[in-house]
């Protein structure tokens, strides 16, 4: 493929893309960027993501750019033009990547036709999902693109392959996929070099597994769960989670009845839950991502006596009711958001105006990368300038309302710093239960479309 093919192939992602990416045969579309869903290599990617057909070529461009329709300069000593880097994972075939791709696009075409700023100009790259071709084109946009911005990237691993160009480049970087707890470390222990680097979302690795007990410790009298069979997949990503639910889970009033931290690549659960069902737990408190699927699927067509829910990946994506003919069904999952909820007034809005101009609704990914746009852009003219320790200062003093929330970011000397805040009234994810192919919000309570349903067998 040459290089233009691989710097931009956009559109909607169709559903057989889509059944490719969640696994008709258990492909593993991922959780907030701390797995691979595409072919990996080395990196333990399981080839989840990717695929040659279902793209399509939708409202994107042919190779390099888009995004560049109106607008004017305003502010300070802003130029006319903006331009923004964005790295995403196989954007023509992969849902994760195209949301990131799409999000950034959609951003961009309404800055342009509001017009009130500079013109911005969206340059995105494939990494597909390697750390050394993530690199690669990370280097491309600072270098020969003389990007502004960079935004996206989804693996931890990709992050983790250019912190050390970030630093070098001195080019500010928001993140809206990769969770790994690493990278709000360096800025930590090493601002000046590291301090180009924010994560506009998903929360950090850690947070997700405290975000889990949180929810858990507010809804158990409304789930019925008093005891609860710890279930995570063993790669990578679900490490600090696993940290975070030893070191809190104790604290929830919830009995533990087992844990388990399963092998990659698990496709036959029948023995884990005969383990599930001898402990007497009440439900299975899941972190999946690779092996989403087959668990799913297996707990619904064998009607275990337990109920599902936690963080579950494939269930996030908007058509996965349809993709597995309904086993989701009564399964929960975390999620930034979903097209109905109302986090703020700008979720559904965006939700729809992203189905209209791409033909479906975006994963997470897409709502995170739409605000980190937005909210460099208001940033920007704040400041007057787009020098990125401007950028810096100005992102650190930022309290935008996006999509998914507030985003704010914490202080240098904070454990997390540049990481999003976690936060009642900032951001605070959703937990979503499919009920009857919808995905109704059952927390926070203010945000609740419906209440936790029990599956209909127990």
């Amino acid at each position: 493929m040459d290089s233009e093919q691989e710097s931009r192939q956009t559109g909607p992602v169709r559903r057989r893309a889509f059944l490719k990416a969640t696994g008709a045969g258990v492909a593993g579309v991922t959780l907030a960027g701390c797995v691979n869903t595409g072919d990996g290599g080395d990196e333990g990617g399981d080839g989840g993501g990717g695929g040659t057909d279902g793209g399509g070529g939708g409202g994107g461009s042919d190779g390099n750019t888009t995004g560049t329709t109106t607008g004017t300069a305003s502010g300070g000593n802003l130029p006319s033009s903006v331009k923004v880097g964005v790295l995403a994972p196989e954007p023509g075939t992969n849902p994760i990547g195209a949301s990131i791709a799409q999000g950034a696009e959609l951003a961009a075409m309404q800055l342009n036709e509001e017009g009130s700023g500079p013109e911005f100009e969206v340059v995105v790259k494939d990494t597909k999902e390697k750390p050394d071709v993530g690199r690669s084109k990370y280097q491309e946009l600072t270098l020969s693109e003389e990007v502004d911005l960079t935004t996206g990237i989804f693996t931890s691993e990709v992050l983790l392959a250019v912190l050390d160009d970030i630093s070098s480049q001195q080019t500010v970087h928001m993140t809206t996929g990769a969770a790994t707890p690493e990278a709000s470390a360096r800025v930590n222990e090493d601002y000046e070099n590291y301090k180009y680097h924010f994560r506009t979302g998903p929360l950090n690795a850690y947070q997700l597994g405290v975000n889990m007990v949180d929810f858990l410790s507010a809804k158990q009298s409304d789930l019925g769960w008093e005891s609860v069979a710890v279930l995570v997949e063993d790669y990578e990503w679900t490490k600090p989670v696993s940290q975070a639910l030893d070191d809190n889970l104790s604290d929830s009033g919830v009995e533990i009845a087992m844990r388990e931290r399963y092998a990659s690549g698990q496709e036959n659960f029948t023995p884990i839950y005969d383990q599930v069902e001898s402990s007497g737990a009440d439900a299975a408190f899941i972190a999946m991502a690779h092996t989403g699927t087959p668990a799913v699927v297996q707990w619904a067509k064998e009607q275990r006596p337990f109920e599902f829910g936690g963080i579950h990946v494939p269930m996030q994506l908007p058509s996965y009711y349809e993709a597995t003919s309904g086993a989701c069904n009564f399964g929960v999952t975390q999620n930034s958001a979903t097209p109905k909820s109302e986090v703020t007034d700008k979720t559904v809005p965006f939700a729809e105006s992203y189905n209209e101009e791409f033909g479906s609704y975006p994963v997470y990914t897409g709502y995170i990368t739409f605000d980190a746009i937005k909210q460099y852009a208001q940033v920007i003219q704040q400041t007057g300038s787009v020098e990125a320790d401007d950028v810096v200062s100005g992102l650190e003093q930022s309290s935008y309302t996006g999509t998914v929330g507030t985003v704010e970011y914490y202080p240098k000397d904070d454990e997390f710093a540049h990481d999003v805040v976690y936060e009642e009234g900032k951001v605070n994810p959703v937990f979503m239960q499919w009920q009857d192919g919808n995905q109704e919000v059952i927390y926070p309570n203010n945000l609740a479309t419906a209440d936790y349903a029990k599956p209909s067998w127990i």
